[in-house]
């Protein structure tokens, strides 16, 4: 693979701080208050869904492209949640609910293209569960 960009950032656990490498990205983690935290600040699992958010609608519209469909009021929420154990580990599930914009014929097929072509999409496939909903 040929890598186009490299993101770093460095972080110090649960409850402590993300930095970028530029630092454009300086964040206050903490456990979220459903796991026993304080919740007052950013968890890994916002993170990863915005990310993952954002990259998915980016595929939609790459994919989009090539049908010269318009997909630019499109709208992605991932909802990532998190479960387990120590003992046993922990493991994450997404669902992306995609709202596309009225009179779209193709959307269902263009979620599932982007779906096979996002980044986070491929990263994921075959480790967590990953459910496309259209709204």
């Amino acid at each position: 693979m040929d890598t186009h960009y490299t993101a770093v950032a460095t972080a110090n656990g649960r409850d402590g701080r993300a930095v970028s490498s530029d630092g454009r990205l300086d964040l206050a983690l903490a456990l979220p208050r459903e796991m026993g935290g304080s919740g007052d600040g950013t968890n890994p699992e916002q993170l990863f869904a915005a990310g993952y958010a954002a990259c998915f609608a980016s595929a939609l519209g790459a994919v989009a492209r090539a049908t010269r469909a318009d997909v630019s009021d499109v709208s992605v929420t991932a909802e990532v949640g998190i479960g387990g154990d120590v003992e046993k580990g922990f493991g994450l599930s997404v669902v992306l609910r995609v709202e596309l914009p009225d009179g779209l014929d193709n959307g269902r097929e263009l979620v599932e293209q982007a779906h096979q072509v996002c980044p986070y999409s491929n990263a994921t496939r075959g480790n967590i569960p990953v459910e496309l909903v259209i709204e």
